[in-house]
């Protein structure tokens, strides 16, 4: 199991599903270049899907992975359609979450809003409530206690112990720079016709519509989709629904 995160996200967005997993199957949670563990590029045009791709299958190749399942969030879901698309051979099916090979344009201009803008913040607390302002309506009925765990997989401690944001800034700009918004990734699903995969999505994403869901069935007919409710951008999935869904769609592929 190959899990891929969001574009300002790391590993920890699987700390409830990793383990669930792992009784299973091998599961691997990488931190995209930028992000978490993985170094920072002095190149802020080079944070974009084509060397996530090159690093992940440069990955794939150092691990001798010969055969993976990929779940992805977000972004992580563009990449595994991408992978599933370059290496059919190598990937078994994947599992998107909350995203198509259209976004739509009300979130992806919420997220260039905030990626890599927000103001520093000088404690934890802080760093909760920041957190719980820009995500409230994407995980609506959370407990504070939910809110933070979740503030912890999206911030670290810097040398003086501040919390900081776990991410490159400069993510944001890359985002922010490309002409046009994000490339057509239709022609791409097109290529997935064989490929076993499973959409989740949540009730009130602003980034992946049910049209597009609704494009992706009528030209994907064996495609599994599930929508978690009151759930946003995106699902976390640790939702007892999205783990059942998951497990279903694991246990039907041929490895």
């Amino acid at each position: 199991m190959l899990c891929l995160p969001g574009l300002t996200r790391n590993s920890r967005d699987f700390e409830a599903l990793a383990p669930h997993l792992a009784t299973r199957y091998r599961v691997l949670c990488p931190d995209l270049r930028g992000r978490g563990l993985s170094a920072r590029d002095p190149q802020w045009r080079n944070y974009h899907p084509g060397l996530y791709v090159a690093d992940i299958e440069r990955l794939m190749d150092v691990l001798a992975l010969a055969r993976v399942a990929i779940i992805g969030t977000s972004l992580g879901g563009l990449l595994a359609m991408l992978l599933a698309a370059a290496l059919p051979q190598q990937v078994a099916g994947i599992v998107v979450n909350d995203i198509g090979p259209e976004a739509d344009p009300r979130g992806l201009e919420r997220v260039r809003g905030y990626a890599g803008k927000l103001p520093p913040v000088r404690s934890w607390d802080e760093a909760i409530a920041q957190h719980r302002q820009v995500n409230g309506e994407a995980w609506p009925g959370l407990t504070d206690e939910q809110w933070a765990v979740l503030t912890r997989r999206s911030y670290r401690e810097d040398e003086s112990g501040q919390p900081v944001f776990d991410y490159d800034p400069n993510i944001g700009e890359s985002m922010r720079a490309a002409a046009g918004g994000p490339a057509d990734l239709w022609p791409v699903f097109a290529q997935l016709a064989a490929m076993p995969m499973l959409v989740i999505r949540g009730e009130l994403s602003d980034i992946l519509s049910p049209g597009v869901l609704g494009r992706m069935r009528r030209e994907k007919p064996d495609l599994q989709s599930l929508t978690v409710p009151r759930r946003g951008h995106a699902p976390l999935l640790d939702e007892p629904e999205a783990l059942a869904a998951i497990d279903r769609f694991l246990a039907g592929l041929r490895c």
